[in-house]
């Protein structure tokens, strides 16, 4: 059996807060948004607990969330970071590739990162992760701390929500206009 600190469960509390905040989003009628599964092939099954034991991924997963708020689709990933520095590792090319054409489209893109130590939420914009992102293609660090990032999208709590990213969305749309 998997343990909490183990790399199967690793995310599943983040995950567990934005599933529930998008219930109470869709309650409110404010938001739909849908977890997407990650596609797999199962491999070999316990025949008795009827349980996958081994599997592997058809395909690249793109993001976790996809909707829309208000009419304006949207598209996000959640990722945990567990100290002040944030690995770009943690992002994967093809989901950069993704969310740029999804807001190529008219969408809005955007990662919502649960700082664990700090227990506080940011709402990390598209256009500031591709700041990084191009800092590393260049031969610059492979990460960003947390020093970096705009205090305006550290996400308070309230709002009846238990990750108030529509904030965050509220500002990021203000913030293009």
């Amino acid at each position: 059996m998997a343990t909490w600190n183990s790399r199967g469960l690793r995310g599943s509390a983040l995950e567990e807060f934005v599933n529930r905040t998008n219930e109470r989003y869709l309650e409110n009628g404010l938001a739909l948004i849908q977890k997407i599964p990650t596609p797999i092939t199962p491999v070999a099954i316990d025949k008795e607990s009827r349980r996958i034991t081994l599997a592997y991924f058809d395909q690249k997963s793109t993001v976790d969330y996809i909707g829309a708020v208000q009419g304006i689709p949207v598209c996000f990933d959640a990722k945990e970071c567990h100290t002040d520095t944030f690995p770009l590792a943690n992002i994967h090319a093809h989901q950069v590739e993704f969310m740029e054409r999804f807001e190529g489209q008219g969408g809005i893109a955007f990662f919502l990162i649960f700082y664990t130590k700090r227990e506080e939420f940011y709402y990390l914009q598209l256009s500031l992760l591709k700041k990084f992102w191009e800092r590393m293609l260049e031969g610059g660090r492979k990460s960003f701390r947390y020093e970096e990032l705009s205090p305006e999208f550290f996400l308070e709590g309230g709002n009846g929500a238990m990750i108030p990213y529509l904030d965050g969305l509220q500002k990021d749309l203000s913030a293009r206009e």
